[in-house]
C-alpha cells in the first residue's frame, strides 16, 4: 500500500514538470525575442526628410519645420566614410550617367577660343588740322562715312594763316634782294601742309585766302568724329579718326594654361554668327607677352581679310585652332560636363562600385581645355568611372548625406538652405547648394506656370546685365518682385510648402537689391545670390521647359557664380563685353 502511494507521488511530480514546462518553457522564448525587437527599436534613430542633420533616438516632429519624423537609414552597408549611395529611382529621375576614363580619346586637337573683331590699328589714321582756327564747314556728316584721300574734308579759317599769306605777298617782292626772307616764308606754309600749287597761287594772283581747305590723307571709314562745325581748334588737334577696314584684327582670349599650345603663323579657321554656314581663313600674327592679371589671358591676334566688309568692328566671332601640341596616349581625357568647380578646386564624382550607384567626391588637378574635355594632370587614373551627367544631383546627395562635396570639402552634416536663418548668417550660407533634393516634388501646373512668369523676368533681367543696361536690369528685377508678390501659397502643400517658404525670402531679397541699385556691380554681386535660389526653385519644381544651368569660374573674383539660361549658348551675365563667352552649360533641367 505504501509503495502505491509512492508510485502516484512520482508520477503527479512528474506530470506536474511536464506541465511547467509546457507553460513557461515557450513563454521564456518569446520573452527572448521580444527583448531584442525592443533592442532594435532601441537602436533605431529618426531624422527629417528636409533637415537629415536632425538625428533623435525616437520619433516625433522635426523641431525645424514641424514635419513627422521618418526612420534613418542604418548602418553604412560596408561603405567608405566619405562613399554615399542613390537610389535607382533618383538615378533614372535626375538622368545621371557615368563615363569610363580613357586615355587619348579625344577626336582631334582642336582648341575653340571666343573673340572679337577690332579695327587694325595699323592701318588706322587720325586726320588732324595743322593750324588753329574755326572750322567754318565740315563736309564729313556722320560716322561710318566713307572718304577717299584727297577729299575735302573741312574748310578752316585760320587768323595765323591769313597773315602768312600777307606775309608772303611781300617778300615775293623782295626775293631778289632778301632770297632768305622768301624762302624762310615759302617754307613756313608748307609746314602748314599747303602744297607748292597752293603757295604759288597766293604768290602769282596776290591774293589772299580767308579759308583753306583740309583734305584726306589716307582712304577709309570715319569711326569717329571729334570736332563739329563751328568748333574753334588748335594746331594739330585731330579733327576725326579713319580706318581702312580692308583688313581687321580678331582678339582672341587665351587662358594661360593654353598659351603654350599657340604661336605665330597658325593657321585659323574664324566663323560668326552673322554667317553661321561660312568659315574664313587667317593666321596667327600676334601673341600678346603680357597676362592680364583680372581675366588670367593674353590676346591672341588674328589678321583677317576684309574686302567684303564681312567682319565689322564689335562682332563676336569663333576660333578653331590646331594645337601645337599632339595629344599623346598618356593623357587622360574627360568631358567637361564632369567637372564641379570652386575657384580654387575643380572635383568630379567617382562612381566606385561598377555594380551599384556609390559615388565618392575625388578632387582633379586639370590642364587644358581641348573642344569639350580637359586634360586630367592628376586625379584620376584609366578606369575610373566617373559621373558626366546630372553631376549637380550626385552633388545635392552627397551634401544631404554629410558627405565631402563641392563646397564642402571636410564633409559632415551642412545646411541645406531651407533652414530660413537658423543658426547661420547670410554669409555662411552655401550659395553653390543649387538643389537640396534628389526627386523633383510634384506640384499644380497652375503654380509652375506663377514660377515660370517669375523666371522668365530672371532671364529678362540676365540679358540686361549681359548688356550692361543697369536701368534695364532695375525694371525687370521690379517686375520679377511684381509677379513672386503673386504667387498663390495655397497651391502648395506640406513639403512642397515649406521649399517654397525657404525660397522666396532670399529671392526677394536680392531682387530688391538689383531693383533698388543703378550700379551694375552691386546688382552682378546680387544677381549670384538671386541666381543661387532661383535654380534651387526650378530643380525642385520645374517649369516646364528646358532650362540650362551655366557657370563661369571666373565669376565673382574667381570663385565661380552660376546662372540659368534658355539657350545652351554662353552669354555671360557677370562680365558682358568683357568676357562674353566665358562660361559653359554644367546641367539641363527639363
Amino acid at each position: 500500500m505504501k509503495n502505491n502511494k509512492v508510485v502516484i507521488y512520482i508520477g503527479i511530480l512528474a506530470i506536474g514538470l511536464l506541465l511547467g514546462w509546457l507553460l513557461f518553457g515557450g513563454s521564456s522564448n518569446e520573452e527572448i525575442d521580444h527583448n531584442h525587437d525592443a533592442v532594435a527599436a532601441t537602436n533605431q534613430m529618426w531624422t527629417c526628410s528636409m533637415h537629415p542633420q536632425i538625428m533623435q533616438p525616437e520619433p516625433g516632429d522635426c523641431p525645424i519645420c514641424g514635419m513627422d519624423l521618418i526612420p534613418a537609414e542604418s548602418g553604412s552597408d560596408g561603405l567608405m566614410a566619405d562613399q554615399f549611395k542613390l537610389t535607382e529611382n533618383a538615378m533614372a529621375l535626375a538622368n545621371i550617367q557615368t563615363t569610363v576614363v580613357g586615355k587619348g580619346n579625344v577626336e582631334g586637337n582642336t582648341i575653340k577660343l571666343s573673340g572679337k573683331i577690332a579695327e587694325n590699328e595699323e592701318a588706322n589714321a587720325v586726320q588732324v588740322s595743322y593750324f588753329a582756327g574755326r572750322i567754318e564747314r565740315l563736309n564729313v556728316s556722320f560716322t561710318g562715312e566713307e572718304v577717299r584721300k584727297g577729299q575735302l574734308l573741312a574748310t578752316i579759317y585760320s587768323p595765323e594763316l591769313y597773315a602768312a599769306q600777307q606775309e608772303l605777298i611781300t617778300a615775293a617782292s623782295l626775293k631778289e634782294s632778301q632770297p632768305a626772307l622768301y624762302k624762310a616764308v615759302r617754307n613756313k606754309l608748307k609746314l602748314w601742309k599747303l602744297s607748292e600749287n597752293q603757295i604759288n597761287q597766293i604768290e602769282e594772283t596776290g591774293k589772299v585766302k580767308e579759308n583753306f581747305p583740309v583734305y584726306a590723307t589716307v582712304s577709309g571709314t570715319v569711326t569717329e568724329k571729334l570736332v563739329e562745325q563751328g568748333d574753334y581748334i588748335k594746331q594739330g588737334q585731330p579733327l576725326l579718326k579713319i580706318a581702312n577696314l580692308n583688313t581687321v584684327w580678331g582678339n582672341f582670349d587665351v587662358y594661360e594654361n593654353q598659351i603654350d599650345r599657340f604661336k605665330k603663323g597658325q593657321e585659323v579657321m574664324i566663323t560668326t554668327n552673322a554667317y553661321p554656314n561660312k568659315k574664313f581663313k587667317g593666321k596667327v600674327d600676334f601673341i600678346d607677352p603680357v597676362l592680364n592679371t583680372k581675366t588670367r589671358t593674353v590676346t591672341l591676334r588674328v589678321v583677317l581679310n576684309n574686302k567684303d566688309y564681312v567682319f565689322k568692328p564689335g562682332m563676336f566671332v569663333t576660333a578653331e585652332i590646331e594645337s601645337t601640341k599632339t595629344n599623346s596616349n598618356e593623357v587622360i581625357m574627360i568631358p567637361s560636363s564632369a567637372v564641379l568647380w570652386t575657384g580654387e578646386r575643380s572635383v568630379v564624382y567617382l562612381k566606385t562600385n561598377p555594380n551599384e550607384p556609390v559615388f565618392e567626391l575625388k578632387e582633379v588637378a586639370l590642364g587644358n581645355k581641348i573642344g569639350d574635355n580637359y586634360e586630367v594632370l592628376d586625379g584620376l587614373f584609366t578606369g575610373n568611372e566617373i559621373v558626366t551627367n546630372g553631376t549637380f544631383t550626385v552633388d545635392a546627395a552627397a551634401q544631404l548625406q554629410g558627405k565631402k562635396s563641392m563646397m564642402n570639402k571636410q564633409g559632415g552634416k551642412t545646411m541645406t538652405g531651407h533652414e530660413g536663418h537658423l543658426g547661420m548668417d547670410n554669409n555662411s550660407k552655401n550659395e553653390s547648394d543649387h538643389t537640396n533634393m534628389n526627386e523633383r516634388l510634384k506640384v499644380s501646373e497652375k503654380f509652375q506656370e506663377q514660377l515660370k512668369g517669375i523666371y522668365n523676368d530672371y532671364i529678362n533681367l540676365k540679358d540686361a546685365l549681359v548688356k550692361e543696361d543697369s536701368k534695364g536690369s532695375s525694371q525687370n528685377a521690379t517686375s520679377l518682385l511684381s509677379n513672386l508678390s503673386k504667387t498663390d501659397m495655397k497651391l502648395l502643400k506640406d513639403e512642397a510648402h515649406n521649399h517654397w517658404m525657404s525660397l522666396i525670402d532670399e529671392i526677394k531679397s536680392s531682387t530688391t537689391s538689383i531693383a533698388g541699385s543703378q550700379d551694375i556691380k552691386t546688382q552682378r554681386n546680387h544677381f549670384k545670390h538671386l541666381s543661387s535660389h532661383l535654380i534651387k526653385a526650378v530643380q525642385i519644381f520645374g517649369v516646364n521647359e528646358k532650362v540650362y544651368v551655366e557657370f563661369c569660374p571666373m565669376a565673382d573674383n574667381n570663385n565661380g557664380a552660376y546662372w540659368l539660361s534658355k539657350e545652351e549658348q554662353i552669354l555671360n551675365p557677370y562680365f558682358g563685353d568683357a568676357m562674353l563667352k566665358c562660361g559653359e552649360v554644367k546641367q539641363t533641367i527639363e
